[in-house]
């Protein structure tokens, strides 16, 4: 009886993790599949693949071309359209499949928090004052804040916004999380940044800036995710595990 394969779609913290407790499993043969947009990926402790599939199709052709008999969806909460293919492949394939999605952010006493539902809605809702704007929404929607240049934006991301935005006062920071709290605090007030903007990523990577917000007074502009459709979802490592043991389980039993 030959080993289960499984397909981790990562890019993410989780993603990282869930591979890092699989890899040492004798029963199993995991690839982890990277989107292959950042220039300089973290080291992975499993096989990676790089790049897209093709869509929905692609995808399902891979699942089968492959002999994958397990996918998890652990790429980033705002990655809707991965996310969709992901559910539409398996459902084509016929393979088992689940999401790893880290629970959202929810505000505590002391948050100022405007929800609005997009980057472009963000931007917006900076108003016309000119404000000193910590722009941390990654850099592929940064172009946005192109409509409104008379702001003056901090844009934190890992690789570097290609091309550069032409609003005329931007500061670009490149670095990769896990990010410090007191790191946060020194670089808002160094900046005196009057108003974040940033996706409810969740977890715990990137949520000092959050915190130290709440600390310094400072109003958050909060996108919210989309809902996701299609595939169940587990919120933890744990749970995770758990039902990648159930599943594994079950297509030893069928002679997987």
């Amino acid at each position: 009886m030959g080993k289960a394969r499984i397909l981790i779609l990562g890019g993410t913290t989780e993603a990282r993790a869930l591979a890092a407790a699989l890899a040492p499993r004798a029963d199993l043969d995991v690839v982890l599949s990277l989107a292959g947009r950042t220039a300089d990926p973290a080291p992975q402790p499993v096989p990676v693949r790089s790049g897209g599939f093709g869509g929905a199709e692609g995808l399902a052709r891979y699942l089968q071309d492959e002999g994958i008999d397990l996918m998890i969806d652990a790429t980033h909460p705002f990655a809707a359209r991965i996310s969709a293919n992901a559910a539409q492949a398996a459902a084509q394939s016929d393979v088992p499949a689940f999401a790893l999605r880290r629970s959202a952010w929810v505000p505590v006493e002391g948050d100022d928090w405007l929800f609005v539902h997009s980057v472009p809605q963000a931007i917006a809702a900076l108003g016309a004052t000119p404000k000193r704007v910590f722009l941390a929404t990654g850099r592929q929607e940064a172009h946005y804040a192109d409509a409104a240049p008379y702001h003056h934006y901090w844009v934190r991301s890992v690789d570097p916004v290609d091309p550069p935005l032409t609003a005329p006062d931007v500061c670009y920071i490149h670095s990769r999380g896990p990010f410090r709290l007191e790191d946060e605090l020194e670089m808002l007030r160094k900046h005196g940044i009057d108003v974040i903007v940033a996706k409810n990523s969740g977890g715990d990577t990137t949520y000092a800036k959050i915190e130290a917000a709440r600390q310094l007074g400072i109003k958050v502009i909060m996108i919210e995710r989309t809902e996701a459709t299609g595939l169940p979802a587990v919120e933890t490592l744990e749970a995770a595990l758990d039902r990648i043991d159930h599943l594994v389980s079950s297509l030893m039993k069928r002679g997987v």
